[in-house]
């Protein structure tokens, strides 16, 4: 058990340089997600008419909206601090991944790249983890000395 929760938390790209890199493309990109979709998801819910989430997946209205405002408003928060940083972008890469793949698959290029980039990012912090400048990194270097 010792050893899943080493690999999930394992961090270090190997250099300052790389760690570094990391942590601001961390940053800026939980930043953009916020930014750009979260606070858009709370001013929308606070006011009478609420934003439109799609479901091609069939969910229920309420977990389908909770998944969203989750992966758009609270799993940023996750990804800059680099706390639980593999498991806790995965509902916002289903999120991104279902929209690039399932609501814009007929649409035009244009239209689908916003979908495609987030899943990209998201997916490469997903194989490198947040980084040895993140919380997980701490975690790790505590389970590493406890075994």
């Amino acid at each position: 058990m010792m050893e899943i929760f080493q690999k999930l938390f394992y961090t270090d790209l190997g250099t300052a340089v790389n760690n570094t890199a990391l942590l601001i493309f961390r940053i800026l990109f939980a930043w953009e997600l916020l930014t750009v979709h979260g606070l858009k998801k709370i001013k929308q819910s606070q006011e009478a008419e609420a934003e439109q989430i799609p479901n091609p997946l069939h969910l229920p209205e309420k977990l389908n909206a909770a998944v969203a405002q989750f992966a758009d408003t609270i799993v940023p928060f996750f990804i800059a601090l680099g706390l639980c940083g593999r498991l806790a972008i995965l509902p916002t890469l289903g999120v991104t991944a279902v929209g690039y793949f399932v609501v814009h698959r007929h649409d035009s290029p244009q239209v689908r790249d916003i979908p495609f980039m987030y899943t990209l990012c998201l997916l490469f912090l997903l194989m490198t983890g947040p980084g040895a400048y993140s919380i997980d990194h701490f975690i790790y270097q505590l389970l590493i000395n406890i075994r």
